[in-house]
């Protein structure tokens, strides 16, 4: 027997419908790449997006078809993110600090049909526009008057002049939950990057579970700096969970800085910040070189952190300067990216400071929807006592359940669940500690870089017989790559000159810190390098102007 429920598909055109609905009125606050402030609203976003949707669908565009985005996080994207999927098209974020190699690669792979940049990545799309056969149309988000003029560039549609010819009177369409509604690849594995397709419903159960308590506890009273990139998984997730609760947004463009970080956020008056442990390094920076500001005039409540693990000193730290909660998630992009979240349980207040800073420096607990375990090498389940640790898996209905174009094949286990290529351990609260990673993938301010990438782009110079790379720990990135690199016989080659070649062949925030030249690399019995007695060897290391 069936309950007598209406069965209603759960579609993100109903988020910014119901946030322009219950919520018109509510701000969102934009640093434009023009240089301005702008001011919008849910009310302004869902017209705009509507009209959107009527250009597009007079370019052609039609369910299914994959648009890209090269983009920072202001109004003009926001609009893309309800405009393109509210239609039943793809939004393709990509990642434009990639190298442009791998940009090219993905939006070839992906088969964008439209491509919008943001003004400041025009040389980049002039130089990408001529091997991409699939593009139909590339739009510049900006007005006419600052249009940009690079002669190289193919011709370029302006994306005001596109909304304003349409009337923002467009219905949003009906269709299956299960539609793909946006397309995130990941660099975080060897190799080509791979796509992650998730789903209106997929985004929509996230969006309900990211407001929950004891998640990130958004409300219409949240006034929202998103400094995590659009780029990086739909903003984990924020951009669409703000609409269903009708929280003030703000979007800082490409201004990164701490001046212009904290700047904002005092304007505005946040209370809620996300954003990877690099851009509060730089917000901590500034407020070092001015000692006269009260950084508790921010009213900052928490802080989430996620894409790097934050050091015991910066939950310490925020909790001095700002007086307010520093929360660890983990995730991923085939995550949606929502995993884990520190939240503390009713009991960790009655321990010391000291003690729950311990707590929240771990990834956090298990969120409603993700379902985690831990298998040894056999494959077996362990138990969570935090000392047993084993390979990470998990599953829930915003897990991915492979990727795009079946790229990298079957992806589950037996059971559904998803190995995301981290050893950690579970203690008996839920707390999950990732131990290390099985795949040696450097983590820097966020941002994936793969260590066999780099080895097979330094063994490509013809006097280095052997490379390796490995992470060394930074105090501003986290993780940067130390290369390792035995020379070949007779062989004057230097460490400056190894950088000199590799720095057209990976993109420059991949470049290793520092070069080590050595007589020989360590190997396991079947050959492979023997990263664990790399990192030994080179724990201490001091990477210049670390």
């Amino acid at each position: 027997m069936f309950g007598l429920m209406q069965d209603r598909p759960l579609l993100i055109s109903s988020l910014i419908e119901h946030a322009a609905r219950f919520h018109p009125d509510r701000e969102i606050v934009s640093r434009t790449l023009e240089g301005t402030i702008q001011r919008s609203s849910y009310r302004t976003i869902h017209a705009r997006a509507k009209q959107l949707a009527r250009a597009l669908t007079a370019l052609g565009v039609v369910a299914g078809d994959r648009l890209a985005t090269l983009a920072w996080n202001t109004h003009r994207h926001m609009e893309l993110y309800y405009g393109v999927s509210g239609m039943g098209a793809i939004l393709h974020t990509v990642n434009p600090r990639l190298f442009s190699e791998q940009i090219r690669y993905i939006l070839n792979h992906a088969e964008d049909t439209v491509l919008c940049f943001d003004i400041g990545f025009a040389p980049l799309v002039a130089e990408l526009a001529p091997h991409l056969p699939t593009v139909r149309h590339f739009v510049a988000l900006t007005d006419r008057a600052h249009m940009p003029t690079l002669d190289s560039l193919p011709p370029t549609l302006c994306y005001e002049e596109l909304l304003v010819a349409e009337e923002p009177d467009y219905v949003w369409p009906t269709f299956d939950e299960r539609t793909a509604s946006s397309l995130c690849y990941t660099s975080g594995t060897t190799g080509n990057p791979k796509g992650v397709l998730y789903s209106h419903r997929s985004t929509v159960l996230h969006s309900l579970a990211a407001c929950a308590t004891d998640v990130l506890a958004l409300s219409s009273s949240s006034s929202i700096m998103l400094v995590v990139p659009l780029f990086h998984a739909n903003a984990w997730g924020v951009i669409y969970a703000a609409a269903m609760v009708g929280a003030k947004l703000v979007l800082p463009g490409p201004y990164l800085d701490g001046k212009s970080v904290y700047e904002l956020m005092r304007a505005e008056h946040t209370n809620f910040a996300q954003g990877v442990p690099t851009v509060w390094l730089m917000l901590f920076q500034y407020l070092d070189e001015h000692p006269e500001i009260d950084a508790k005039e921010l009213r900052l409540k928490s802080i989430t952190v996620g894409g790097s693990a934050p050091s015991l000193a910066m939950i310490e730290r925020c909790h001095r300067l700002f007086d307010c909660e520093l929360t660890q998630g983990w995730g991923m992009t085939e995550l949606s990216p929502l995993g884990t979240i520190g939240t503390l349980l009713p009991h960790h207040a009655e321990l010391p400071l000291a003690e729950q800073f311990k707590i929240r420096a771990k990834q956090g607990r298990g969120i409603w929807g993700v379902e985690l375990k831990i298998v040894g090498e056999d494959g077996k389940v362990l138990p969570h006592d935090g000392k047993a640790f084993g390979r990470l898996l998990v599953r829930g209905p915003w897990i991915s359940s492979g990727y795009f174009k079946g790229e990298g094949g079957a992806v589950l286990d037996g059971e559904g669940f998803f190995d995301t290529g981290d050893v950690a351990t579970i203690d008996p609260e839920g707390f999950l500690q990732l131990v290390d990673r099985s795949k040696d993938v450097i983590k820097s301010g966020g941002e994936w870089i793969s260590s066999i990438d780099l080895e097979n782009a330094a063994m490509g110079h013809p006097d280095v017989a052997e490379a390796a790379v490995i992470g060394i720990a930074h105090p501003k990135w986290q993780e940067r790559p130390l290369l390792i690199a035995i020379k070949k016989p007779g062989s004057a080659l230097g460490r400056e000159e190894l950088l000199h070649f590799l720095s057209d062949k990976v993109a420059k925030w991949w470049l290793p810190d520092d070069v080590v030249f050595v007589g020989e690399l360590p190997h396991t019995a079947t050959g492979k390098l023997l990263k664990t007695k790399l990192r030994e060897t080179f724990r201490d290391h001091v990477l210049p102007g670390a």
